[in-house]
Formats: C-alpha cells, structure tokens, sequence
C-alpha cells in the first residue's frame, strides 16, 4: 500500500480542491454484482476519513454503499487496492440522497466524520518476539487485509488506563475465567500452553494478583467502565461468554485446581450474579474441568447441524430509525455462512431481553450474533472463529482474505469497526 503522511495529504487535497472537476462524488457500491473487493473498501472508506474527508455510508443503497467527494487521489488509491468505484456528478449523487430520503424507502444516509482509533486486546508476542498462541484471530487479519491501522495492548495497557485512548475495541479469543481456554486436557505438556501459563501468571504477580483469574477480573471491570464511558467493544467466539462469566462469578473461585491450584467452590452456580453480565443470564457452568467448554451459554453442546446447511440469517432493521443494528448487518446478503469455535453460537434462553439479536439460525434455534447498549457505549458478541475456516483448529495456518475478499461474515466484523465513525447524533440503540 503507498502510503502518505497527513501533511502531505492535506496539502495535496487542498491544491487539487483549487481545480474544477467534472465530477464531484466517488461511489463506492458494495452489492454482489458490482464490488470486486468488499473488504477493501472498508479500508478505503477509513482512509479517506483518516485524510480528514468525511464520508457517507448508505444504509440499505447497493448493499450498503460508501460515497465521498471525488479526488484524484482518491480514485488512484481504489484502483491500487483494486476497490471497484463510480465517478457521479454532483447531481446524481444528489439524487441518490433524496432517493435515499424518502420515508417510503428504508434508507438513510449516515456521515462518517472521523476515523476511529482501534485497539485490540491480545497477548500477540511473547517477551523473544514469538507468537505465543498457535491460531490466528480473524479481526487482526481482516483490519490487515483492509489496510486498517490498529495497535494491539493487553493486561498492562489495560490496567493502566489506556483504553481511553481508543475509540474501538476488540477481544482477542480471549479466556477471561483464568482457565487457559481449557486446553488443560489436550495441550498442558506443549511449550505454548506452558508459556502462556507462565506469562499469565507473571502479570497476575505483577498487577499484585495470587490468581490469573483475579488479574482477568481486573482487566474485564476495566473494559466495562470503557463500555460504559462511552468505547465500542467488540468480542468473537471465547472472549464473549468468558467475558460474562468473569462478570457473574465476581467473587467467586470458579477455577479447579489444574488451573489456580486450589479446588473451584462447589456452589459456584448459585452464587452467580447475572446482574453483572452484558448479554447473559440463568446460564450454567460446565462441571467438568477438562472440558473443553466454559458454560452452557455455548450452543455447540449437542450441536447437530449439517456443515453444508450451516447458515444464519441477519435481521432487517429500520435504517432511518435504527441506524445502528442497520450499520451493523450491512452487507450484500442477508445469510451468511456459518462457522464454528470454541463458542459457535448462543443458546436464545440465556441471553437478556434488552439484548439485540441481529442474526440467527432459527432452524438451529441458535443465536450468532449480538448488539447492546451499556450507558454511553456499545458492545458486540459475534460467534464463532473464522468466517472463512467452518472448523479452525490450533495450528491452523492463517485464512488468506486475498481468497475471499467478499466474505460476508468478514463485512460483519468491517461493519462494527467502522460504525464508531459515524455522526453521534444518529447512533440509537
């Protein structure tokens, strides 16, 4: 990717602003038929927002199309990203607003005004520079593929206050109950898991925790108050039930002895307090310590779904009164392909009532993805692990998104990073 310094930009835009163009508007449209690379285009539509232009995304227009003043600039970086792009004059793209306008059509127009700053929560490298856990995480590599910046932080940036400093955040496939993921059984005698115990354990000693567990109590009250001050938090797969767990079992020593050296309280289930929790309630935990599962919030237990037929389908929103659930499910078909992790989905009879379900497998009777408020800011719950992987497992080699650069379950990850951006008068939850 070329890339420019904001000076240079800014200086280059304002010169080419002196000459008269024939053509003032670039549509980025984003439906099946016309868009070679959806995910770029997200990445696009952030960069120009990052050069200080403010954008339109037009919710429910050709999939969920994206549109700014036209610059040459502009136009060179799509083709070099190899974005598909129209050229309007400023009265057909006036017309598409009013289109857009009519209170017969659900539509609306939302301007995007700044780039948000994007933080994701992940242990990433150990202290040699090696990569401590052996999978990959979808949300790193989308925002790669897309040319989106991001910095990663973990427990110290957390704990000392930095979330502040974002706009956005992601979970990495986090375990935030303090039992490694549950890998005990399958991998306790491998380097990996050996080294991310030995980590975890040193930055509990650290932040001046006896548990790994109490340190990831700390770091998830830190993200709430994020939440709650205002961030956007987004989580998949583990880092959505284990983050309400930790939340539920504040208190309480939910962790058997493989994982914190002293036995878990055999009355964990009814001390849990759901009042503490973003999404979930009534759930239960699972017994049995080497099980590869947290709770019974995780639908995959029992789970009987042909692969071939694995499908969920996004909601419909209003886009005029709900533009936020309607950002959220943008995308150029409204069912996307399933795939699995270690929390796939999410039992329906377990998730709160203010929650917004924004896509589901009725057939199933299973949830996939999930929207909510929390005083000033939001939170996202998407299952699963990697929309172009049905079954990822450790060791995996990475997806290559030059593959699939128009997967619709990537675009539903695109759509929370990029919503932040829009005019905080219109954001309704």
């Amino acid at each position: 990717m070329k890339t420019y310094t904001r000076p240079i930009l800014l200086l280059l835009f304002a010169l080419l602003a002196l000459t008269p163009l024939r053509a003032s508007y670039i549509l980025i449209p984003m439906d099946a038929e016309s868009q070679a690379n959806h995910l770029k285009a997200y990445g696009i539509t952030y960069w120009v927002l990052e050069n200080g232009v403010e954008a339109w995304w037009l919710l429910n227009y050709r999939g969920g199309s994206f549109a700014f003043q036209h610059n040459p600039l502009f136009e060179k970086e799509c083709l070099t990203r190899g974005v598909s792009y129209e050229v309007l004059p400023d009265a057909a793209f006036a017309k598409i607003r009013n289109d857009i306008a009519d209170p017969e059509v659900n539509m609306d127009a939302i301007k995007l005004e700044v780039a948000p700053k994007i933080a994701v929560y992940t242990p990433d490298f150990n202290e040699r520079g090696e990569k401590i856990q052996p999978w990959d995480d979808a949300v790193t590599l989308v925002l790669t593929y897309a040319e989106i910046p991001y910095e990663t932080i973990y427990d110290d940036e957390v704990l000392s206050d930095r979330l502040a400093e974002f706009d956005w955040l992601h979970l990495h496939h986090e375990d935030f109950t303090g039992q490694y993921g549950r890998f005990y059984r399958s991998y306790h005698n491998f380097p990996w898991y050996k080294e991310n115990v030995r980590k975890m354990e040193g930055l509990a000693a650290k932040h001046g925790f006896a548990k790994v567990s109490q340190l990831k109590l700390a770091v998830v009250k830190k993200i709430r108050e994020y939440v709650i001050g205002g961030g956007f938090m987004f989580a998949m797969c583990s880092a959505t039930d284990t983050y309400d767990i930790a939340l539920a079992a504040d208190g309480i020593d939910i962790c058997a002895q493989y994982y914190d050296g002293d036995p878990s309280d055999p009355q964990a289930d009814e001390k849990l307090d759901y009042t503490n929790t973003f999404a979930f309630k009534d759930f239960r935990l699972t017994q049995n310590p080497l099980e590869y599962e947290f709770s019974d919030i995780d639908h995959s237990r029992g789970r009987n779904v042909d692969p071939e037929q694995d499908y969920f389908t996004l909601f419909d929103f209003s886009a005029k009164w709900d533009p936020v659930p309607t950002m959220l499910t943008q995308c150029h078909t409204r069912t996307v392909k399933g795939f699995m992790g270690q929390t796939t989905a999410f039992v329906r009879e377990y998730i709160k009532s203010n929650v917004l379900i924004l896509g589901e497998n009725k057939p199933a009777n299973e949830v996939r993805y999930l929207h909510g408020s929390m005083h000033e800011g939001t939170w996202t719950f998407y299952g699963g692990h990697d929309p172009e992987d049905y079954r990822h497992y450790v060791n995996d080699p990475e997806t290559d998104l030059s593959l699939h650069p128009n997967s619709p379950g990537y675009r539903l990850i695109l759509n929370n990073v990029l919503f932040p951006a829009a005019k905080k008068k219109k954001r309704k939850t």
